[in-house]
């Protein structure tokens, strides 16, 4: 048999990391389903019949709710509990049983009738994380037709060794179930970097692409593949300079990760001496432990929306919003823990708070606009902030931030909400410290009137570049005008860390240009002595900072700053330190 050639298959990449083994394809169980009549006197049995599954599904949803738990902390279990709801929710089995009883057919019918059509008015919506839901009926609606046909997960027990996993698509839970049966890593035609199924990759360290359409038609079981989680791509029947440079990386990989847990009690300074503070970006709890790991000096920016996203339809309640912060203010402790208040809209559009849809989201409600039109929504969030500020050094930060005026309405709803925890006889305090983003470039020019309203200013640049440049940086036929090193945003970082000297105020930057070890020198050289990022990236970042000397950066970067374009930017600063930036590289575009 001849040797198969190498492919290279571009998808998205959702779950850093890379892995180099054989591929076990996974098919989506199909079933057969067929319409059958039921007649007059069996539709109360074919109800039992249906009520019995519910059971065994159950029980199936139970035991995955149980492993991801054990697995991934008890937060992701909660993706369970929807699931579980929906078998009994009126909308989703209710449905089911009028069908069965109205138009006499049999349960498997009514099943696969009714998560079709629901799950299709899923995906039919803007918003990304609701049209994840589809995904959720779907894998509820298997778990029943399992149940009905007497079916059983499929076994990959006796499989030897690891493996990738590769599929059209993949369930949270079995997602979960596969996570702990040796694998490696997934290769998914379908899927996106919001989705459960990718927030549980994640959380298990599991590379992850997604979006590679007609991968399964290329691969067959135990054919050779690399997962290049990191740059989103598949290559297929690598050749021997492929899987050796993927094994090299790997092995770097390893090296740079346990090299960076024994350097986390070394100072991120530079060579004369000017001290950097590197804080964690955090979507999920469970990543305090790994910011811990790594030695960061407090939680710079937590984004709370992820917990409205992964328990939506459902808003969080005031005591867990509460055991969230107080879980992150332990285990940072003495260092302070900033969490930004729901950045929803946009792209992170929450339909069932705004119940109305927006012809352009991004430039509408969202982020602080959101908080102060719908302040009851928001209420148990700003009670548990002011709770957790009792408990640690709690620091609120406000997104999206555009005007003077919304900063003060927001302290008069904290006032309010301190008010009814004082006639609840509740222990609080209003005395944490108050930031905000500066995202837009209108915050960057009246930075001097925030800095005089708040304690601290934080840059997000992810956002900064999007607006500045107008571009979507989700749009691949605009992308390239993402440039990070555009001498226009450079100069508006240097403005805002001006302003924050001048005011005597911290300013830190929490977007992706502080993750990239080549920006970050740059960045400290612009005058910013705080960057919060991912909490993987913090020694390289670490190492980066403590190779340079800010003496010998001041020159160059202002010949940087004059600079024209982006590109001539980067080869101003290529030319002249050479051996401490090597080739330069733009951030990714990744959501803020």
């Amino acid at each position: 048999m001849s040797k198969l050639p190498q492919e290279i298959v571009e998808g998205l990449a959702v779950s850093p990391g890379a892995a180099f083994g054989r591929a076990v394809c996974i098919a989506s169980q199909e079933f057969e389903i067929y319409r059958l009549s039921v007649a007059d006197g069996e539709v109360d049995a074919e109800l039992e019949r249906l009520s019995q599954a519910v059971e065994v599904a159950q029980q199936d949803l139970d035991s995955a709710r149980d492993s991801a738990s054990a697995e991934i902390a008890g937060e992701l279990g909660g993706i369970f509990e929807a699931h579980s709801l929906l078998l009994s929710d009126p909308g989703f089995l209710g449905r089911i049983q009028t069908q069965i009883r109205t138009d006499r057919v049999n349960a498997e019918w009514a099943v696969h009738e009714t998560a079709t059509d629901l799950a299709e008015r899923f995906r039919r919506l803007d918003a990304e994380h609701l049209r994840a839901r589809g995904e959720d009926l779907i894998d509820v609606s298997r778990h029943l037709q399992r149940a009905l046909g007497g079916l059983s997960h499929q076994d990959l027990s006796e499989i030897e060794g690891d493996f990738i996993v590769v599929a059209h698509d993949l369930t949270p839970s079995e997602a979960v179930r596969l996570g702990r049966e040796r694998v490696i890593a997934f290769a998914i035609e379908t899927g996106s970097r919001t989705s459960h199924t990718t927030i549980i990759a994640r959380s298990l360290h599991i590379p992850m692409v997604a979006g590679l359409a007609g991968l399964t038609h290329k691969v067959t079981d135990d054919d050779p593949l690399i997962v290049d989680g990191d740059n989103g791509r598949v290559i297929l029947h690598p050749e021997g300079e492929a899987r050796e440079g993927y094994r090299a990386a790997e092995t770097r990989r390893r090296a740079r990760w346990h090299r960076g847990v024994r350097s986390r009690t070394v100072p991120a300074e530079t060579l004369d001496g000017v001290p950097v503070t590197l804080q964690a970006n955090i979507d999920l709890p469970e990543e305090i432990t790994e910011a811990s790991e790594f030695g960061a000096a407090g939680v710079g920016l937590y984004r709370s929306e992820f917990i409205y996203i992964e328990r939506s339809p459902d808003l969080p309640t005031e005591e867990e919003h509460l055991e969230i912060y107080t879980k992150m203010l332990e285990a940072m402790a003495p260092h302070p823990v900033v969490v930004r208040t729901f950045d929803l809209g946009g792209r992170k559009l929450a339909r069932e708070v705004m119940h109305t849809a927006e012809e352009n989201p991004v430039l509408g409600m969202r982020g602080i606009r959101l908080t102060l039109a719908l302040p009851e929504i928001f209420a148990a969030q700003v009670r548990a902030l002011l709770r957790a500020a009792a408990r640690g050094p709690l620091q609120v930060m406000l997104p999206l931030v555009t005007t003077v005026e919304e900063v003060r309405a927001f302290r008069r709803l904290v006032e309010e909400a301190a008010a009814r925890l004082e006639a609840r006889g509740v222990e609080h305090s209003a005395d944490f410290e108050l930031g905000v983003m500066i995202e837009v470039p209108a915050a960057v020019w009246i930075a001097a009137e925030l800095a005089r309203e708040v304690s601290f200013l934080s840059i997000g640049t992810n956002d900064l570049i999007q607006y500045s440049m107008a571009v979507d940086r989700n749009n691949e036929h605009v992308s390239y005008l993402y440039q990070p090193y555009h001498p226009a945003i450079l100069r508006m970082i240097r403005s805002v860390a001006a302003v924050g000297e001048e005011a005597g105020i911290p300013v830190s930057l929490c977007g992706e240009m502080a993750a990239d070890p080549d920006c970050a020198p740059l960045l400290v050289a612009l005058g910013l002595r705080i960057l919060s990022l991912t909490p993987s990236t913090i020694p390289e970042v670490k190492e980066a900072i403590r190779s340079i000397s800010l003496k010998e950066l001041k020159e160059p970067v202002q010949r940087a700053l004059a600079q024209s374009t982006a590109e001539e930017v980067v080869q101003c600063l290529r030319d002249a330190l050479p051996s401490r930036y090597g080739p330069l590289r733009p951030p990714s575009a990744a959501s803020d």
